[in-house]
């Protein structure tokens, strides 16, 4: 009569075991390092991996000079005087401690959409961070704009306070990967483009802006310039290695990949690339390459035998995982060419990363070819192939050429 509750008691038993393993201890500190990687506070707030989050990281706006704080939990010249609330009131309204206004590059208008869970979880994980004493004067911006009280006009126009809202109609993964878009991974601080006062242009998300002498691309689903001809492999592929068919990554980009996306779970990723997929697709009229004759096209055509082809081969076919192809290349025809420019002048070295450790580079040609042969020869990539985009003006590289001295 004994045996069957004494069975019972060590199924029970047996079965508490199995759904403690299954269901592993909750660590808040690691998954609160996992939101930092996440949201790239590196980015920002690390100048020297020896004292990382200790800022000093200088950032141009159109207005001026900003410097990223120092997080650490430093009472003098960190954050180790801020309570929770404190840094809640900064994530989720960009008004700090003692009220004191945040710019908008810091991009509380993004991480205004985080959870309360991954916020609680961040600040437990800011509380282990070793204190730094480094002093950082954030605020470099010239008058008018280094009067922080401005910046009441500038939330009223620009910000919308909230927490992110799943989409009935999606799917888990759908909305997972919005809110990463959209809030904790901020892409639009960079991809979207900016009204006269530095804020979102509304309607226009993801649509592609400039950025510190480069042009972050449309994000779009849009196929000439958008991510239309991606496929999802293709986006998690170039978040994880920062290489693709398509492109390598380079400037600012580079620096997320490296601190960032690459140590992103394969599920956030593939949630990102479904999101990014079922993107609108704006009104993406392909333009009328220039015609074959033109003078520029002529003279483009010569250049990239002679200085190109070798990589990118003859048909811009280029070569997989080591040079881009330039045929067909939804960034060549980005209606901005300042990376293009830029990677041109000033050469460039793609990211490296855990997964891909060696990375090609670009050699530099502003010492080579005149302003008028480097925009001969970019127009040229633009318009050929199946590409169509506007052609780049010499004064647009002599301009390019004297910003980057």
């Amino acid at each position: 009569m004994k045996t069957l509750p004494l069975l019972s008691a060590t199924a029970l038993l047996l079965a508490t075991s199995f759904s403690s393993q299954a269901q592993p201890e909750y660590d808040q500190i690691a998954r609160g390092s996992y939101i930092a990687t996440l949201g790239d506070c590196t980015a920002c707030h690390t100048t020297d991996e020896k004292q990382p989050f200790a800022g000093g990281v200088k950032l141009q706006t159109p207005f001026g000079t900003l410097v990223g704080a120092n997080i650490t939990p430093d009472r003098e010249t960190g954050i180790g005087d801020w309570s929770y609330d404190d840094f809640r009131r900064a994530m989720n309204t960009g008004v700090g401690h003692n009220g004191k206004r945040l710019y908008g590059a810091m991009p509380f208008t993004a991480y205004t959409k985080m959870s309360e869970k991954d916020l609680q979880d961040l600040w437990a994980w800011m509380q282990t961070l070793q204190p730094i004493h480094h002093p950082v004067e954030t605020n470099q911006l010239p008058f008018p704009f280094n009067i922080r009280t401005s910046l009441i006009v500038w939330n009223w126009i620009n910000f919308d306070k909230g927490e992110f809202k799943p989409n009935p109609d999606k799917s888990a993964e759908w909305n997972r990967g919005a809110y990463l878009v959209e809030g904790l991974g901020h892409c639009g601080t960079c991809h979207s483009p900016k009204n006269l006062l530095g804020g979102d242009k509304n309607g226009r998300f993801l649509g592609g802006s400039e950025v510190e002498d480069w042009y972050a691309p449309n994000l779009d689903a849009s196929d000439h310039t958008g991510l239309g001809k991606w496929t999802q492999q293709d986006i998690v592929t170039y978040l994880r290695t920062g290489v693709n068919r398509y492109a390598i990554a380079s400037g600012p980009m580079a620096d997320a990949v490296r601190h960032s996306t690459q140590h992103w779970r394969e599920d956030d990723l593939n949630a990102v690339a479904v999101y990014l997929k079922e993107g609108d697709k704006k009104a993406d009229e392909k333009p009328k390459p220039l015609d074959a004759g033109d003078d520029r096209m002529k003279l483009g055509a010569t250049i990239y035998e002679a200085k190109c082809s070798a990589c990118h081969s003859p048909g811009g076919r280029g070569e997989k995982n080591i040079f881009p192809q330039l045929a067909d290349n939804p960034l060549i025809n980005q209606p901005n060419a300042t990376s293009l420019m830029h990677v041109v002048l000033a050469g460039s070295r793609g990211v490296d990363t855990d997964a891909r450790p060696t990375a090609p580079a670009m050699p530099a040609f502003a010492g080579t070819l005149s302003d008028d042969h480097i925009a001969a020869v970019l127009t040229y990539i633009r318009n050929s192939w199946g590409n169509a985009a506007a052609p780049v003006e010499a004064s647009e590289v002599k301009k390019m050429k004297e910003e980057l001295r």
